[in-house]
């Protein structure tokens, strides 16, 4: 293998990698259900069908008593709720969680008043958090019944390092339930609690169910295809996606002890965490062809008459932030995914975080530091393979002239060929294992930056406001064109006049996709290709000097 075959290699591996992401975003969209339809007055359409599985299992009740299937469930009441992060609405209807928006981070750099909502239940939007009670001896409130609450908002004021929201159902059997949520500053997590007081003359047993429901939206970008869908977590299959094709063809049903589950999307996740050791049942279920259920009952308690249980639970909703989710549950930073090289992207991905904290607080700056100490890392692997072809290109005219003399003779062409190779002492292989080892490298370091959540609307510099988000103005893209022109024209002329077409193409076909890309990603490609033009032209000047006067 040549170096000029090798860098088509190193091209067409890349180009496979581009067109593996548009397959997958045709293929969501070609599978993607009908987008849900918006519903008057912002209600939902909801049934028996949404609850948890009523068929019973170990330790673990079902439901009665709940409404038919069929009925729909409007909103009730709104509870409105704001912290230093978060606007939540929570509707009596329920107890669900309908609203949560992200004031740290708005929908556009150009509107920073509108929070990205990362729930909501109108519109084309529905993705909601639901939790509820069961027993099969006693009515519970689940997520049809209604809930009062002394006041209709809150809000977490200065000083106040928490705030608890408290919800009160009443059962006319004597069973009293208060839904408490507790919100605290600076923090995306929620904990919930239900407190059951049983003042009835029997026993039961009751047990507490948390789902997340919310709609497949299919698509959203042409060019960049990012998972959007369930995810569950075990000790034994660590992170395993749970996709609505999945959800559709197969009801989850397993039985874990600690794990999550959670609704994931680009940048995005809310999740439900249980009390650690605690084991759970969980399931999954589609209601309506488009509506997505992923969720965990946990085991039943036995109440006595006069006694109370306490049911306790977390709600992360947030961003993909590493550091922060490593600390809330094992294994939940594995949201932001790296695939099959997460090992070489979180190293990439703690050495830019501390460029940028340490260093120089502009993601941009920071992309390129760090683009430049990878290729320092890679500097003398470079090296050989900037040889390899240097050689190969003071021979290119030798070589030209070989294939002119043996014309169609190939088998005496090659014969030929490696007999100047070994008179030159050129390794044609020596540029084969330096290119190899970078490209996992440099893949990783694509889907780290594809992934983090800290590139969402990071600004650079000038026209460049947000580093996840495509160069409005085309710029790096043209640049990264051009750039992959000079690289060619360092490197040997194909003999194959085929190849010769193909590298002329690609630079077209590469600032295409380019064009579309984050420009976070972008910038590192531009950073590369210039700091390689620089080294090759270096290396290929000194050898082509070499032994004149």
């Amino acid at each position: 293998m040549d170096n000029k075959r090798l860098l088509l290699f190193g091209a067409f591996f890349i180009t496979l990698l581009m067109i593996w992401q548009e397959w997958g975003a045709w293929q969501a969209a070609k599978n993607a259900p009908p987008a849900p339809v918006a519903v008057q007055g912002g209600s939902s359409i909801s049934s028996a069908a949404d609850l948890p599985d009523t068929a019973p299992t170990p330790g673990v009740a079902s439901p009665v008593g709940v409404p038919g299937t069929g009925q729909v469930v409007k909103q009730a009441k709104r509870i409105k709720v704001t912290t230093d992060l978060l606007e939540i609405e929570i509707d009596t209807l329920g107890g669900d969680l309908r609203v949560a928006r992200l004031s740290a981070y708005p929908v556009d750099p150009a509107t920073p008043d509108e929070p990205f909502p990362l729930l909501g239940d109108s519109g084309e939007l529905f993705n909601v958090a639901q939790s509820g009670l069961l027993s099969a001896e006693t009515k519970l409130p689940n997520h049809h019944d209604i809930y009062t609450s002394v006041a209709d908002d809150y809000s977490l004021e200065a000083g106040q390092d928490k705030l608890e929201v408290r919800l009160s159902w009443r059962g006319e059997n004597g069973v009293e339930v208060d839904k408490i949520y507790t919100f605290h500053r600076g923090s995306y997590l929620v904990d919930l609690r239900h407190e059951l007081r049983n003042s009835g003359a029997d026993q039961f047993s009751a047990s507490q169910y948390r789902q997340l429901q919310r709609t497949d939206p299919g698509q959203q970008s042409m060019f960049l295809y990012t998972y959007t869908g369930g995810v569950i977590y075990s000790d034994e299959e660590r992170y395993e996606k749970i996709d609505f094709d999945e959800m559709s063809d197969k009801k989850l049903a397993r039985e874990i002890t600690d794990g999550w589950a959670a609704m994931i999307q680009h940048y995005f996740l809310s999740a439900w965490i249980p009390v650690r050791g605690e084991a759970n049942h969980y399931f999954s279920n589609v209601i309506d062809g488009n509506r997505f259920i992923l969720g965990l009952r946990g085991p039943a308690n036995s109440v006595a008459p006069g006694a109370a249980q306490q049911f306790e639970s977390q709600l992360y909703m947030g961003p993909k932030l590493q550091n922060d989710l490593e600390k809330i549950a094992t294994g939940l930073e594995l949201t932001v995914d790296y695939g099959v090289l997460t090992v070489l992207a979180q190293p990439l991905f703690w050495l830019l975080t501390f460029i940028y904290d340490n260093i120089i607080s502009n993601w941009g700056w920071a992309i390129i530091l760090l683009t430049i100490m990878i290729k320092a890392v890679f500097y003398k692997l470079s090296e050989t393979s900037y040889k390899s072809m240097a050689n190969m290109r003071k021979i290119s005219p030798r070589l030209a002239t070989l294939k002119e003399r043996y014309g169609d003779d190939k088998q005496r062409f090659q014969q030929e060929m490696m007999k100047m190779y070994k008179t030159e002492k050129i390794n044609p292989l020596g540029g084969c294992l330096p290119i190899l080892v970078q490209i996992p490298v440099f893949i990783a370091l694509y889907w780290m930056l594809l992934e983090s959540v800290e590139m969402r609307q990071a600004p650079f510099i000038f026209w460049l406001t947000d580093l996840s988000s495509k160069d409005p103005y085309f710029v790096l893209p043209l640049l990264m064109g051009a750039s992959m022109i000079i690289q060619q024209k360092l490197n040997p002329a194909p003999l194959d006049p085929i190849q010769a077409k193909v590298m002329m193409a690609l630079p077209i076909i590469f600032t295409v996709f380019f064009a579309f890309f984050p420009s976070g990603l972008v910038l590192y490609w531009v950073v590369n290709n210039v700091l390689s033009i620089a080294q090759q032209w270096v290396i290929t000047r000194r050898i082509e000097n070499a032994g004149k006067p």
